[in-house]
C-alpha cells in the first residue's frame, strides 16, 4: 500500500510539472504575441503585472529562448518520472524523427514573429504548439521504448562471443597468426599463439574454407624463418613446394648450415631428384623391411587398413618384406631398391622361393608359403602371391623406377650437418599409384627424423587422407621431445576414419594438442563443439502486459561454440584451441576468429615467385633431348639386374650340396 501511495504521489508531481511547463509556454505566447492579444481584446491587467514582475525578478522574458528552454526542462523532468507501458511498435528511429521535428518547430520558428501581426503570430503559436506536442510525444515514447529487445540477437552471437588472446607470444619454435574477433559488441585484434608446435596440429575445413591459405602456408613460412628442416607432402604439386622454395631463398641466413632443397616428383623427372626409400644403409633389421612392405601394400589397398592381421592381407606383405630384406643382404644391398623388389616379385615363384629359402634369415619367415608349395596347395599359394603381384603391377612405370633407383640424397632431413627441405609431389589424377610410393618415403622419414640430437624439423601433410602415413600416431605421441612438429591438413574426421580405420583415426584426433577448424558439418562439428566445452550463458525472458513489463534473467551452461556455428563459418574464420607450456601459459586457449592475411602482400610475393628450376637435364652435346631414352635404359637395366640375380643365385644353390634339395622342377602352374 505504501508503494502504491508513493507511485500516486510521484504521478501527481509529474503532472504538476507538466502543467507548469504548459503554463510557461502560454505565458511565452502572451508576452511575445501581446500585440495580437491586445488587438483581440484578450489582455488582462493583472496578468500583465504578474509577467512584468517575473521579468524584473528572473529576466524570464529577456529572450525567446529562455522561456522555451525552461518549459522544455520541466517537460523533460515530467517525462522522466512517467512510467509508460512498453510497446514493440515504438522504435528508436521513430523517436528521433519526432524529436527532430518538434525541436525545429519549437525552437527555430522565431522568424515568424517578424511577419504581419495576425499571420505571423498565428503561425508562430501553431508551430510552437505542434513542436511542443511532438517533443512531449518523443519524451513519452522514450519510456515506452522496449530497451531490451530480445530479437536484436536472434542468433545468440553476443552470448557466444568471448574474450580471446590479444597478446603476441613468440619463441624460437612458435607459429603466430594475427586475428580479428568479435566480443562485447566490438571488434578486437588478437593472436593465435602456437607456442608448442611439437604437440602436433590438425587443420580441418571443407574445400575452400581457407585452411591452406590461412594456416598451412603460414606454418611453412614461419618455420623456414626459424630455421626448421622440413618435409612437405604437396598433394597438388607444386602449390606448397613453390612457397617453400621461394621462402627458403629469402631466409637461408636463418640456418647455421645452409639447407638444400629437394623434390620428389614422378610426373616430370626433370623437376625431381632421385632417392631410394629403402636404402640398405638405413635398414638394420627385417622389421624395417616389413614396415616398408606394409606401407606399400596398405597404400595400394586402402580396404586392407581395417583388415590388418587377416591371412590374405598379411601374406603378400610378408612376401614383399622377404624380398626387400633379401635385396638388402644380397651383395651388401647393391640392388636394394623398390623397383628391383617389384621385378623380383614378378618372376616365377619356384625360382623366387628357392632363392629366398636358401637364406636362413628368411626360411622361417616364408614357412607358410613353403608349406603350401610343398603340400600341393597350389590354389592357396597362387592366391597369396597374386594378392601381392596384382597391386604392385600398377606401380610398374619407367618414370617411377627412375626416381626410386637414384641416390641424390638421404631421407634424414633433420641431420644437423645436412639439413634439408624436402617436398614430395602427388598428382590427383594418379593418386592411387603415387600415394603408395610416397607412403614409402613417409614411413622411412618418420623413422629417421624421430631421433634425439637432430635439428628441429617440421612435417607438413596437406590432404592427409590421400596417403596412408603409417606410424603417424606414434610420431605425434613420441616426437615432441625430439623437436618434430607435425601439421596435418584434411577436410573432415570422417575422411580420416574411412582411410585410416576407426581406432587409428580416434588416436590421431585425441592426441593432437593444437586444432584449427574452418567450416565442417555433422559429427565433426559436434565433436569439436564438445571439445571446446560449455560456458555460463545468460538467458532473458520478457513479459509485457496491459500495465507493465517484467523481465526475468537466468543463467545456464551451454556450448561455447555450438556445432551449428561451426557448420556455417565464413571462409577464413576458424575455431580451435591451442596448447601451452609450463613457462608460457595461455589463459584463453580457445579461439573463434578470422585469421588476418595481408592479401596484397601475399599477392605481391606470389607475383615475384621464381619457378622451381629444372634439376636434371637430359640434353646431349647435340642439343637432343634424351630423357625418354635414359629412363627406358634405366628401366631395362633393372629388369636385367633381376635376371642376373636369379641366374647367379640358382647357380650358387645348385653348386651347394647343402642347398641342392631346394631346387625343384618347374610345375606348369609355377608361372603366375
Amino acid at each position: 500500500m505504501q508503494g502504491e501511495d508513493d507511485l500516486r504521489g510521484l504521478a501527481k508531481i509529474m503532472s504538476f510539472m507538466r502543467a507548469v511547463s504548459i503554463l510557461i509556454v502560454l505565458m511565452h505566447f502572451y508576452w511575445y504575441c501581446y500585440g495580437f492579444f491586445l488587438e483581440k481584446g484578450w489582455t488582462m491587467e493583472i496578468i500583465n503585472k504578474i509577467l512584468i514582475k517575473f521579468q524584473k525578478t528572473a529576466s524570464l522574458f529577456s529572450h525567446t529562448l529562455y522561456t522555451k528552454i525552461f518549459a522544455i526542462i520541466l517537460l523533460a523532468l515530467s517525462c522522466l518520472g512517467t512510467k509508460g507501458v512498453k510497446n514493440e511498435k515504438i522504435t528508436l528511429p521513430k523517436i528521433h524523427i519526432t524529436f527532430g521535428i518538434g525541436f525545429v518547430m519549437f525552437f527555430l520558428n522565431t522568424p515568424f514573429l517578424k511577419l504581419s501581426p495576425i499571420i505571423g503570430t498565428f503561425i508562430y503559436m501553431v508551430t510552437s504548439a505542434l513542436g511542443y506536442i511532438a517533443l512531449l510525444m518523443a519524451g513519452v515514447w522514450t519510456h515506452r521504448l522496449l530497451n531490451n529487445n530480445l530479437m536484436d540477437d536472434i542468433f545468440n552471437n553476443e552470448n557466444e562471443s568471448f574474450m580471446q588472446e590479444t597478446k603476441l607470444m613468440q619463441n624460437e619454435y612458435s607459429v603466430n597468426l594475427p586475428t580479428k574477433f568479435w566480443y562485447n559488441k566490438k571488434e578486437h585484434n588478437g593472436w593465435i599463439n602456437i607456442v608448442n608446435p611439437f604437440r602436433a596440429t590438425i587443420v580441418l575445413g571443407t574445400p575452400g574454407s581457407g585452411k591452406s591459405y590461412a594456416v598451412v602456408n603460414n606454418y611453412i613460412k614461419q618455420h623456414i624463418e626459424k630455421g626448421f628442416s622440413m618435409y612437405i607432402y604437396d598433394f597438388k604439386f607444386d602449390d606448397l613446394s613453390t612457397i617453400a622454395y621461394n621462402h627458403l631463398l629469402k631466409h637461408t641466413d636463418k640456418y647455421k648450415v645452409k639447407p638444400k632443397f629437394y623434390i620428389i616428383n614422378f610426373d616430370d623427372p626433370r623437376k625431381s631428384h632421385r632417392c631410394n626409400p629403402i636404402n640398405p644403409d638405413f635398414m638394420t633389421d627385417i622389421s624395417d623391411a616389413y614396415e616398408s612392405a606394409n606401407t606399400i601394400m596398405l597404400n595400394l589397398n586402402r580396404s586392407w587398413i581395417q583388415k590388418q592381421g587377416d591371412f590374405f592381407v598379411e601374406s603378400p606383405i610378408i612376401l614383399l618384406a622377404a624380398i626387400i630384406w633379401f635385396l638388402k643382404i644380397y651383395e651388401n644391398g647393391k640392388y636394394c631398391t623398390f623397383p628391383h623388389a617389384i621385378e623380383l616379385l614378378n618372376k616365377k615363384y619356384s625360382e623366387v622361393f628357392t632363392i629366398l629359402t636358401s637364406y636362413s634369415d628368411l626360411e622361417n619367415y616364408l614357412s607358410s608359403f613353403m608349406d603350401a608349395w610343398q603340400g600341393g596347395a597350389q590354389d592357396q599359394l597362387q592366391g597369396q602371391i597374386a594378392s601381392a603381384k596384382i597391386p604392385l603391377s600398377r606401380m610398374i612405370s619407367p618414370q617411377l623406377y627412375w626416381v626410386m633407383t637414384g641416390d641424390d640424397f638421404s631421407l634424414d632431413i633433420n641431420n644437423p650437418q645436412e639439413p634439408k627441405i624436402l617436398c614430395v609431389g602427388n598428382n590427383p589424377d594418379r593418386q592411387n599409384i603415387y600415394s603408395a610410393a610416397l607412403g614409402l618415403y613417409n614411413s622411412r622419414i618418420i623413422k629417421l627424423i624421430n631421433k634425439k640430437g637432430q635439428l628441429k624439423s617440421s612435417v607438413i601433410i596437406d590432404e592427409l587422407p590421400t596417403i596412408y602415413f603409417r606410424g603417424l600416431d606414434n610420431l605425434i605421441a613420441t616426437a615432441r621431445s625430439n623437436k618434430v612438429s607435425v601439421c596435418l591438413g584434411f577436410q573432415d574426421y570422417s575422411q580420416l576414419t574411412r582411410d585410416y580405420g576407426d581406432k587409428e583415426s580416434k588416436v590421431i584426433q585425441n592426441i593432437v594438442g593444437n586444432i584449427f577448424s574452418g567450416q565442417v558439418v555433422g559429427e565433426t562439428a559436434k565433436n569439436l563443439s564438445e571439445r571446446f566445452g560449455k560456458v555460463l550463458q545468460k538467458r532473458q525472458s520478457l513479459t509485457i502486459n496491459r500495465n507493465d513489463k517484467s523481465t526475468s534473467i537466468s543463467t545456464q551452461l551451454d556450448s561455447l561454440i555450438p556445432a551449428s556455428k561451426i557448420s556455417t563459418l565464413t571462409q577464413g574464420v576458424f575455431v580451435g584451441a591451442v596448447s601451452d607450456n609450463f613457462d608460457e601459459r595461455i589463459e584463453q586457449k580457445i579461439f573463434h576468429a578470422e585469421i588476418v592475411v595481408d592479401k596484397s602482400k601475399v599477392a605481391s610475393e606470389t607475383k615475384s615467385y621464381q619457378k622451381i628450376p629444372e634439376i636434371l637435364t637430359f640434353v646431349d652435346e647435340h642439343g637432343e633431348d634424351k630423357m625418354k631414352q635414359e629412363i627406358e635404359t634405366n628401366y631395362r637395366r633393372i629388369k636385367q639386374d633381376i635376371v642376373l640375380v636369379i641366374e647367379t643365385e640358382l647357380e650358387r644353390i645348385k653348386n651347394d650340396p647343402d642347398l641342392q634339395h631346394l631346387v625343384q622342377k618347374d610345375h606348369p602352374r609355377d608361372n603366375i
